[in-house]
């Protein structure tokens, strides 16, 4: 048997409310979700104005960061490479996605689960994502 590390749902909410303020901040609007470390959800919001279409892609950059251990632009990058990309459907899963914004949680090189932004440019939504997990491990 073997002891698994997840985020609990204090560190999910922790997450949820570190991306909102830093959103608001910069007068955005947006998406977060967080999963755990199966890609499974557990905390989402959409802000008011937020676009819709972000709704289902937040959730399945969190997913996606889970489930590869990898910010969901690395993702991306293979796939829009001719040269050393793959077909994103060799992932045999229609949730993965290659869109900038979706961050794994590592602690001491595991995964224990993944936060995501969705809603602004992907450098945006990565660097919130990645902001909100430092706050939380620091």
């Amino acid at each position: 048997m073997r002891t698994v590390q997840t985020l609990s749902s204090h560190d999910a909410q922790q997450l949820v409310s570190t991306v909102l303020a830093e959103l608001t901040a910069r007068g955005a609007k947006g998406v977060v979700a967080v999963v755990d470390h199966h890609g499974e959800l557990l905390a989402f919001v959409r802000m008011d104005g937020a676009p819709l279409p972000s709704t289902t892609i937040a959730i399945n950059k969190a997913y996606s960061a889970a489930r590869t251990r990898k910010p969901t632009r690395d993702i991306g990058k293979k796939v829009r490479s001719a040269d050393q990309g793959f077909d994103i459907a060799y992932y045999g899963d229609s949730r993965i996605v290659g869109w900038g914004g979706g961050m794994p949680v590592m602690v001491d090189g595991v995964c224990v689960g993944a936060v995501s932004v969705s809603g602004l440019t992907e450098d945006e939504d990565a660097e919130i994502a990645a902001h909100a997990i430092a706050k939380l491990l620091a």
